[in-house]
């Protein structure tokens, strides 16, 4: 049971990571970019998830916790950035 969802996660992972993949070359606004990126971050916190199933070690959790919180303070960042750039 755990390697099917060990599987089912690594595949949709990396359905989103070509998605986000698409969006960023193909995006026609800057936010666009911003949300693909925070989908890259999301699938790599996913894959770390996969990675704690398929292995049984706790430390890959522990990685996944500091990609959440790096990716939500980057992502505010970032969208702060465009928000001023827009403005001026």
């Amino acid at each position: 049971m755990i390697a099917l969802a060990t599987w089912v996660l690594v595949m949709t992972a990396l359905i989103a990571i070509g998605m986000a993949t698409y969006r960023i070359v193909q995006g026609p606004q800057h936010a666009d970019r911003i949300v693909a990126l925070d989908i890259f971050l999301a699938a790599a916190v996913g894959l770390c998830v996969a990675a704690s199933l398929y292995t049984g070690r706790t430390v890959f959790l522990d990685v996944a916790i500091g990609l959440a919180l790096v990716g939500f303070v980057a992502t505010i960042g970032w969208a702060r950035l465009v928000d001023k750039g827009a403005g001026s």
